[in-house]
């Protein structure tokens, strides 16, 4: 009986180390300026093993009409519809750490690509998104928070 329950409470262990240090999933963007929720992106590991994010779901907040394409978007993202949009590219986890580099991320609002680095907390539930041009000093935070 001891054995079995020690053998659960590895596997629930190991899941839970696993599931601390993974991106992949489904999470809230938070707006960095006023703090509301905007959309559901999902996170998705490719077969290269670079992450990609997707946008699922525009969030509705009162006094706001949501932009349905992507206006001032260079090629290939011009013109597109923003729900369904592949917004980060190229993401790599470094060194099996919770940090994440060298992928770039797109403001579907203002058409302006970033270098994205990303951050997982410690319990898994929420990424911090540092979005910047050249210089990371630069750049610019977001949260987004885990949804599944």
């Amino acid at each position: 009986m001891f054995k079995k329950l020690l053998l659960v409470l590895c596997s629930f262990l190991f899941t839970v180390s696993a599931f601390a240090n993974d991106i992949t999933g489904t999470w809230q963007q938070i707006d960095d300026k006023t703090g509301a929720a905007k959309a559901i992106i999902t996170i998705e590991k490719e077969s290269n093993n670079t992450f990609t994010g997707k946008i699922i779901k525009i969030t509705p907040r009162p006094g706001y009409t949501p932009q349905r394409t992507c206006n001032k978007c260079p090629a290939p993202y011009t013109n597109q519809p923003i729900l369904g949009m592949e917004i980060i590219r190229g993401l790599k986890q470094v060194d099996n750490s919770k940090n994440y580099a060298k992928g770039r991320i797109i403001d579907p609002l203002s058409g302006k690509i970033y270098d994205a680095k990303i951050r997982l907390n410690g319990t898994g539930k929420r990424l911090t998104i540092r979005a910047s041009i050249g210089v990371s000093v630069l750049g610019r935070n977001q949260t987004w928070i885990r949804q599944d």
